[in-house]
């Protein structure tokens, strides 16, 4: 009851998985990754089992299509079951059982598969596969094409109610959790950072937010609230080059900040914009 892609993108070697149904929190079920692993899209009657049993078996050294096969034979299930698989290396394993709904099947080609069900018209994986063939840009953007291509040719017969992008790196860790873990600490401390200066500890607030920074350096949004706390306490020219990257990748921080400080949610946010606008 949903449409997926697996795929490997063969510039950066990210894997990722993206979905789209009419279920709720989908992609709580379908999507799975691993970073220089593979990746894994369940539907169809989903069988959440084959996500974390088939990253075992790529770990393992399995390639995609001969996890798939070990999955699939261990299923009395499997006729109901639609199931792809990307590994490291981007060869796919993909299985649309016999007594999935109408319309479903799938289509692969080198790196990736798009697979389908209960879909309004047989054309939707088709146009996913297209899609994904003429879209450039990294791995998130070429999902998002896909997904806009499906609903397109028709989606899920039973409209669309929840969707999601899930993309990992190409290269092992031995700790594939603690870059999300580290994020999360980091806008925790962003989060006490912000609650502190609320209340008017502006150092302890300042504090909080370069802790955040430390946590989650790749992150702009904490990186801008480490930006602010030290142009509040009149280390700015600390911050300018700081400041110069985040404002690049994203030129509308400073609009953000102004509307927040419109809502007096942000004081001095209007000066902090006009020195950001200012910045070569």
């Amino acid at each position: 009851m949903t449409y997926s892609i697996v795929a490997r993108d063969p510039v950066s070697g990210q894997l990722g998985v993206a979905v789209q149904s009419c279920w709720p929190m989908v992609g709580a079920v379908v999507t799975w990754a691993e970073p220089g692993v593979g990746a894994v899209a369940t539907q169809s009657f989903t069988e959440t089992g084959y996500g974390p049993r088939a990253l075992d078996l790529l770990r393992a050294g399995s390639s995609a299509p001969d996890a798939l096969a070990a999955l699939i034979a261990a299923d009395p299930g499997e006729a109901v079951r639609q199931v792809a698989i990307v590994d490291r290396l981007g060869s796919t394993g993909t299985h649309t059982g016999a007594g999935c709904i109408a319309e479903a099947g799938h289509l692969t080609a080198d790196g990736v598969s798009v697979q389908a069900n209960m879909m309004e018209r047989p054309t939707v994986w088709p146009a996913m596969l297209e899609a994904w063939k003429a879209t450039d840009g990294d791995l998130a953007d070429r999902f998002m094409a896909v997904l806009r291509a499906a609903e397109a040719a028709g989606g899920d017969v039973r409209g669309r109610q929840s969707a999601a992008i899930l993309v990992v790196g190409g290269e092992t860790t031995e700790r594939p959790w603690d870059r999300l873990l580290r994020l999360h600490r980091g806008f925790e401390a962003m989060d006490e950072g912000e609650q502190l200066a609320m209340a008017g500890k502006l150092e302890a607030a300042a504090a909080a937010f370069e802790r955040a920074d430390e946590l989650a350096p790749a992150d702009d949004q904490v990186g801008l609230t480490w930006v602010i706390a030290r142009f509040a306490s009149g280390r700015g020219d600390d911050a300018r080059d700081d400041a110069r990257r985040i404002v690049r990748a994203n030129p509308r921080w400073p609009l953000w900040l102004r509307r927040m400080a419109d809502r007096d949610m942000l004081p001095g946010g209007h000066e902090v914009a006009d020195w950001l606008d200012q910045l070569d």
